[in-house]
């Protein structure tokens, strides 16, 4: 089978090696498609070298078919839709044991610290693949993954319905979570400096701020009668995100941080304590996020495929990498990793 594979920093390569043999309790997929996710840009960049173990295909945004079964898998079938929920968790930490799996003392995350689904065939764990309705598109369905991270943290959030809920950050996992927060109930303000993801944002129905054109915070005090947004959620990982969400936030308001931050940022502390701020730390997702964004992409009420700039095939996953770091307006792209019939 064909694999596209980390070599170093800036470098992928696909390659012929042999295919998967599943084994007890594991299934083979068919890769019909998979996206580029943030983690795997800083991994093409060389930024965690210390998890993956090159040569090493990466990836985990993913859908496909069952192709084998390993020994005492009985829940699938041959042909089989699926996506695959990526975190092995030890099951024996206090962490796991208080039933919080999703973030295991001892996580192992599949595409970092094992390999991925940028290849024809995955083998991966029956206990993390989830079924697909099988009319589901296959395309789509290699956004459940990023769909499931924005379930969790509007599931994390509290939101309610008619809350003022601000997403600071347009870019994919920020549309996500306007999409799924608007969903929800909530009224959505999505704030982007990048033209074409404002653009974007007011296509697909939202209110938006630039905040290099306005004021932000001005702008929600105004609108919310001067107290702030019920639920901020933190996508940008920068020191002005960090800056806006304590004067955004309205007393006893919720703040939400998607966003992972490389290294400390100054945080106006006094503001949490002045207005009883709650700040929730939102990581990856639950099986019932992934339910839940299943669903949801079932449904088709939401307009997902508006998120996909382009699709590149498995062999030129190099390529896909550096025009994602050329092109700024990019949204979501996805790999095909199986050839075309």
């Amino acid at each position: 089978m064909r694999a596209a594979q980390y070599i170093c920093p800036g470098r992928i390569e696909c390659r012929e090696i042999p295919d998967t043999v599943p084994g007890p309790g594991e299934v083979a997929i068919a890769v019909e498609y998979c996206g580029i996710c943030g983690t795997d840009v800083h991994i093409f960049k060389g930024h965690m070298d210390q998890r993956v173990h090159p040569p090493q295909a990466i990836g985990h945004e993913m859908s496909g078919r069952i192709l084998r079964l390993g020994e005492g898998v009985a829940e699938f079938q041959v042909g089989d839709a699926v996506t695959v929920r990526p975190l092995d968790n030890c099951g024996s930490c206090n962490t796991c044991r208080a039933g919080f799996t999703h973030i295991c003392e001892k996580l192992k995350f599949l595409g970092i610290e094992t390999p991925g689904a940028f290849a024809e065939e995955w083998v991966v764990p029956a206990r993390l693949v989830h079924h697909l309705p099988d009319d589901m598109p296959m395309e789509l369905a290699a956004l459940v993954e990023p769909a499931a991270v924005a379930c969790h943290d509007v599931r994390r959030s509290g939101l309610k319905e008619g809350d003022f809920v601000v997403v600071n950050g347009g870019g994919p996992i920020g549309m996500l979570i306007a999409l799924t927060a608007r969903k929800a109930g909530g009224q959505v303000t999505v704030i982007e400096i990048n033209p074409a993801r404002l653009r974007l944002a007011r296509e697909l129905g939202f209110a938006v701020i630039d905040p290099k054109a306005e004021d932000a915070v001005a702008r929600i005090r105004r609108e919310t009668g001067g107290s702030g947004a019920d639920v901020v959620f933190e996508v940008t990982g920068s020191e002005a995100g960090a800056r806006l969400i304590t004067e955004a936030t309205r007393p006893r308001g919720t703040i939400v941080m998607v966003a992972i931050y490389p290294a400390p940022v100054p945080v106006d502390l006094h503001k949490f304590f002045w207005k009883e701020l709650t700040m929730t730390g939102a990581r990856v997702y639950e099986s019932e996020d992934f339910e839940r964004a299943i669903a949801l992409v079932a449904a088709r009420e939401l307009p997902y495929d508006r998120l996909i700039s382009r699709v590149f095939p498995l062999e030129e996953l190099q390529s896909a990498f550096e025009y994602l770091g050329q092109s700024p307006d990019a949204m979501k792209i996805l790999i095909r990793c199986r050839k075309e019939a």
